[in-house]
C-alpha cells in the first residue's frame, strides 16, 4: 500500500460542503445543442435578475450552475433544480423570470414549463420520471449535466479521482488489468474488442517509453456520445486516462479531439490544467511515483483518422492514412512505441468500474457484451437526444419506451445503427437486443452508436447512396478496393436512383461490396459496404421497384416524381413557365399551360409559383 499526499476524502466532503453553500442550485444545460437553442442567454438573464452564476464565491438564494448535455437533446433548453425535483424543458430566455419568482419568491414550479407525458397528458416534475430517462442506466454518462463541467471541485464532489487514488494507494498494476478484464468492458468505438485485453497486451512491453491515447474524433453523422463526455464530464475521461497510464506503464497520454468540437476542447484544457495544479495529473500524482503528463491533438475532422493507426498518423504530423497490420499499436504505435487507444466512452468506463467492481458492471448487459452503451438517438422518432442503456436492451425499447414512438403516428420502417459503416435493421428485429453480436448476426454492427430512425416515408436505396456518398467522400484513397470499389459502388447507387438501374447493376453493386470487405486495408474500408449489403438482404423489393417499375416506393427519389398542371385549375397565367429554369413549360396566356417530362428536372419552382395550387407532383 502506498500512503497518498491527497487525501481524496476530504477532498470530497470538501467540494460538498462547497455545494451546500450554494442554496437552491439551478442546473442549465450548456452542452453544444442548448447553448445552440441560447442556453448562454439564459444563464445571463438568471445573472441580470441577481441569482449567482459563480459557483464559488457568494453564493445568494439561487445559484445557476451550467452543466453539459443533459441528454434529451429534442427539449433543450433544460433546466434542472434536483433539490425539488423539477425539470424544466424548452425554456427560453423570456421564462426566466417567471422561474427565479416563482422559486424564489412563492416557493412553487412553473407547471407550464414542466415536461409532460405524450400517452397521460399530465405534467412530470421529476427527471427520472420522464419516459425519456426512467429506462436509461446511465455510467459512462452519469455525472453529465448534474455537475458543472468547467468546476474540478464538483468533479471531486461527484467521486472524480477516487478511483484513481484507489488503484495508486494499492499500487498493483495488474491488479488493475485484471478488474478491467473482470468487467468484460469491450471497446465502445466500434471493434468491441476486449479492453482488458488490449490493456494487457500494452501493458507486456512496460519498462520504455508509452503512450496511452484517447480517440475523441468521433467522425458520424449525428453521431454526439463522446463530445458530450468530454464537453460534460471532462475530468472522468481524464481519471480514466490515468488509470489506463498506471496500469500499462505509460507516462504521457494525448486526447485527440477534432477541431469541430470547440467547446470540448476548451473544457478538457481547462480540466487537465486544473488537475495538473491539483496533483491529479503531473509529475508524481498525489504524492507517488507516478506521473503523467496530457496533450491535446485537434483533429481535421476527417472520418479516417478514427481508425487508430490514421489517428496515429494525424498525431505525429504526418497525413492521417491507415497502415497496414501488424504490427499493431500496443507494440509499435504512436512514434514507434507501444500504444494504448481507446475511445472516449471506453476510458469514461474505467473509474466506474474501479469504484463499483467488475461484478457489479458486468451484471449489466448480456452474457457476451457486458455494461451499458450510449447511442445517439435522432431520426423520426419523437424523443431524439443522447440516451445510455444496458446492452441487453432492444430495438423496440428504445423506439417505444424512450424515444416515445415513431413521429406523427407513423409506421416504423427500418433503423441504420452504427453509423455509416453500419447496417439497417428491420421490423422483424424490434425485438433484439442491441449488442455485438446480435446485431453482427443481423449484418450490422453496434459501431460508436449512431442510430438513426426512420419511418414508412424513407427510401432505403436513397439511404444506401447516403452513406455510400458519405464513405466513398471520405476515402483517404490509400488502398485501391475501398478508393475505387467505393466510388463504383456510389456510381451504380447513383444510377438506380436517377431511375436508369438495371437488373445486372444489383448483382454487380453486391459483388463489389463483398471485394471491398473482404480486401480494403482498414476497418473503415471494409465496413463501408455494410450499409449498401444491409438493405439489399432485407429490401431488395425496393430497389426492383426503382429499376423494374420504375417507381419509388417511398415516393422520395425526385427522378420518379411527375408535375403535371390540372387544365380546370390553370388559369394561363404564365407565371410557372416564366419561372420554369429550364424551360419545360409552354403554353398560350389564358389558356392550360403544359409540362414537358422529358425537359422537367422536378425542381418545384412551378408548383412554389403557381398561386392557383394547379400544379400537382405525383
Amino acid at each position: 500500500m502506498t500512503n497518498l499526499s491527497i487525501n481524496i476524502k476530504d477532498e470530497q466532503q470538501k467540494a460538498l460542503d462547497m455545494i451546500k453553500s450554494q442554496g437552491l442550485r439551478v442546473l442549465v444545460c450548456s452542452g453544444t445543442g442548448c447553448i445552440a437553442n441560447g442556453s448562454l442567454k439564459v444563464i445571463e438573464k438568471f445573472r441580470e435578475l441577481g441569482a449567482n452564476v459563480s459557483t464559488l464565491t457568494d453564493y445568494d438564494k439561487m445559484t445557476i450552475v451550467p452543466t453539459g448535455c443533459h441528454g434529451f437533446c429534442e427539449q433543450g433548453v433544460l433546466v434542472l433544480i434536483p433539490d425539488l425535483d423539477v425539470t424544466y424543458v424548452k425554456v427560453h430566455v423570456e421564462d426566466v423570470e417567471e422561474i427565479y419568482h416563482s422559486h424564489v419568491v412563492e416557493g412553487k414550479p412553473v407547471e407550464r414549463l414542466l415536461y409532460v407525458d405524450p400517452n397521460t397528458q399530465q405534467p412530470v416534475y421529476k427527471n427520472e420520471e420522464i419516459n425519456f430517462y426512467a429506462k436509461q442506466t446511465r455510467t459512462a454518462l452519469a455525472n453529465c449535466g448534474h455537475i458543472n463541467a468547467e468546476s474540478l471541485d464538483e468533479a471531486i464532489s461527484a467521486r472524480g479521482y477516487e478511483a484513481l487514488a484507489k488503484v495508486l494507494e494499492a499500487g498493483n498494476p495488474d491488479a488493475v488489468i485484471q478488474e478491467v478484464l473482470d468487467s468484460g468492458l469491450r471497446g465502445r468505438g466500434g471493434a468491441g474488442f476486449s479492453t482488458g485485453l488490449k490493456w494487457k497486451f500494452t501493458a507486456a512491453n512496460r519498462g520504455g517509453k508509452s503512450y496511452v491515447v484517447c480517440n475523441g474524433d468521433e467522425g458520424d453523422p449525428g453521431a454526439f456520445m463522446d463530445r458530450s463526455v468530454m464537453e460534460g464530464d471532462p475530468h472522468k475521461l481524464i481519471e480514466g486516462m490515468a488509470i489506463a497510464a498506471f496500469a500499462i506503464g505509460a507516462d504521457e497520454g494525448y486526447i485527440y479531439v477534432r477541431a469541430e468540437y470547440p467547446l470540448a476542447i476548451k473544457r478538457l484544457r481547462k480540466a487537465i490544467a486544473d488537475a495538473t495544479e491539483r496533483n491529479y495529473l503531473g509529475k508524481n500524482i498525489m504524492g507517488t511515483e507516478f506521473s503523467f503528463d496530457l496533450h491535446i491533438k485537434e483533429g481535421a475532422g476527417a472520418f479516417v483518422c478514427g481508425e487508430e493507426s490514421a489517428l496515429i498518423a494525424s498525431i505525429e504530423g504526418e497525413r492521417g492514412m491507415p497502415r497496414p497490420k501488424p504490427p499493431f499499436p500496443a507494440n509499435k504505435g504512436l512514434f514507434g512505441r507501444p500504444t494504448l487507444i481507446n475511445n472516449v466512452e471506453t476510458l469514461a468506463n474505467i473509474p466506474v468500474i474501479i469504484l463499483n467492481g467488475a461484478e457489479w458492471f458486468s451484471s449489466l448487459g448480456t452474457e457476451t457484451a457486458k455494461g451499458t452503451k450510449t447511442f445517439a438517438l435522432t431520426g423520426e422518432v419523437n424523443n431524439t437526444g443522447l440516451i445510455e442503456v444496458p446492452m441487453n436492451t432492444t430495438l423496440r425499447q428504445i423506439i417505444y419506451d424512450i424515444g416515445g414512438g415513431i413521429r406523427n403516428g407513423k409506421k416504423f420502417k427500418a433503423a441504420q445503427i452504427g453509423g455509416p459503416s453500419g447496417g439497417c435493421l428491420t421490423e422483424e428485429h424490434l425485438d433484439l437486443t442491441l449488442d455485438y453480436d446480435s446485431l453482427a448476426k443481423a449484418g450490422a454492427m453496434v459501431g460508436s452508436g449512431g442510430l438513426v430512425i426512420m419511418n414508412e416515408d424513407t427510401c432505403i436505396v436513397e439511404v444506401a447512396r447516403f452513406f455510400m456518398n458519405f464513405t466513398q467522400y471520405e476515402s483517404c484513397g490509400k488502398c485501391a478496393p475501398c478508393r475505387e470499389g467505393t466510388k463504383n459502388m456510389l456510381r451504380i447507387l447513383e444510377k438506380i436512383v436517377k431511375g436508369k438501374g438495371e437488373m445486372e447493376d444489383l448483382d454487380r453493386l453486391e459483388e463489389l461490396a463483398h471485394t471491398v470487405r473482404n480486401s480494403a486495408l482498414c476497418g473503415l474500408g471494409k465496413t463501408a459496404p455494410n450499409p449498401v449489403l444491409s438493405t439489399l438482404k432485407y429490401f431488395r423489393d425496393e430497389y426492383i421497384a426503382h429499376i423494374k417499375d420504375k417507381k419509388c416506393p417511398a415516393g422520395v427519389c425526385t427522378a420518379f416524381k411527375k408535375f403535371e398542371i390540372d387544365p380546370e385549375k390553370c388559369k394561363g397565367c404564365s407565371k410557372c413557365a416564366r419561372n420554369c429554369p429550364v424551360g419545360a413549360i409552354s403554353g398560350e396566356l389564358k389558356s392550360p399551360y403544359t409540362i414537358d417530362q422529358n425537359k422537367c428536372i422536378k425542381c418545384g419552382a412551378c408548383i412554389d409559383n403557381c398561386p392557383f395550387k394547379a400544379i400537382e407532383k405525383k
